[in-house]
């Protein structure tokens, strides 16, 4: 069976382990829930069904009966916590909780990195900058930044994209390094929602802080059916990969743009109304 620190949801770790356990034994959700303390036999089966739900104090009892102690118990502990929680912001911090106890003790989570690059906007523009500013110290690169960053956080920054083999370094050079991290975790789409939030307030903040040869807003208000919307997400991905392209094939970076490709709903479907069916 896969270690609790490959898994991000407690009730699939709770699986796993009764399989396990029934592919070697008599074992049976009776016993399970017994270990675990609870009276009724079906409880734990109805916890991994997603009909009912683990407490804090739940979470401690399964995991003790699973054999789980240390890091690994409070891992799993912090686990039934990031599963239950109401807003991103409550799922980001059990996730980056998560994450120190695995890296505190040498144990790397499956789309970890991912998590930690796309929760900040700072990698993708150091991993920019770095590689064109020979020699530059963390804080020269701060400095090149239009919106505020510390030294060290780029340095943090460095370090992590070095570990996870995003940057390369050679004595005081960077150069880019050909892996791109991708995730499809529920974690690493957490952490894609806090960057799009964080580059459309920096958008919005560009409208009056650049002047318009500095930066390019335009908009299209449009009425549209279903299937013109997936073609006109078909026309989006072309264009991005052809802006890609001309990056790519860039001979030299005097600075670092975000291009946003924004398509969103203005107005409910039919029969709905402020985001409520009409009666």
């Amino acid at each position: 069976m896969k270690p609790v620190t490959e898994y991000e949801d407690y009730r699939m770790y709770m699986q796993d382990y009764y399989n396990e356990r029934k592919r070697v034994s008599s074992f049976s959700w009776r016993e399970y829930t017994r270990a675990s303390g609870f009276t009724s036999p079906t409880y734990l089966k109805l916890v991994c069904e997603g009909k009912t739900r683990l407490s804090p104090q739940g979470a401690e009892k399964v995991g003790a009966a699973m054999n789980l102690a240390g890091f690994e118990l409070e891992y799993f502990k912090t686990m039934v916590t990031y599963c239950h929680a109401k807003t991103d912001q409550e799922r980001k911090i059990a996730y980056e909780a998560m994450l120190e106890l695995a890296s505190n003790n040498k144990v790397k989570v499956v789309d970890g990195d991912a998590f930690r690059y796309f929760e900040s906007w700072v990698h993708p523009v150091v991993r920019e900058l770095a590689p064109v500013m020979q020699g530059a110290t963390p804080g020269d690169i701060a400095r090149r930044c239009c919106h505020g960053v510390s030294a060290a956080e780029v340095r943090e920054s460095l370090d992590f994209m070095v570990r996870a083999g995003l940057l390369k370094k050679n004595g005081d050079t960077y150069e880019q390094a050909d892996k791109h991290l991708k995730g499809s975790s529920a974690a690493v789409s957490v952490a894609l929602r806090a960057m799009h939030h964080e580059m459309a307030n920096f958008a919005d903040e560009a409208i009056n802080r650049f002047s318009a040869s500095e930066r390019n807003f335009t908009g299209l208000t449009m009425g549209i059916s279903e299937d013109d919307y997936k073609l006109i997400l078909l026309e989006l991905d072309t264009c991005r990969k052809r802006v890609a392209q001309i990056a790519l094939n860039s001979r030299g970076t005097e600075r670092v743009y975000r291009l946003n490709l924004q398509l969103f709903p203005l107005t409910w479907k039919g029969d709905k109304c402020d985001g409520k069916e009409t009666r």
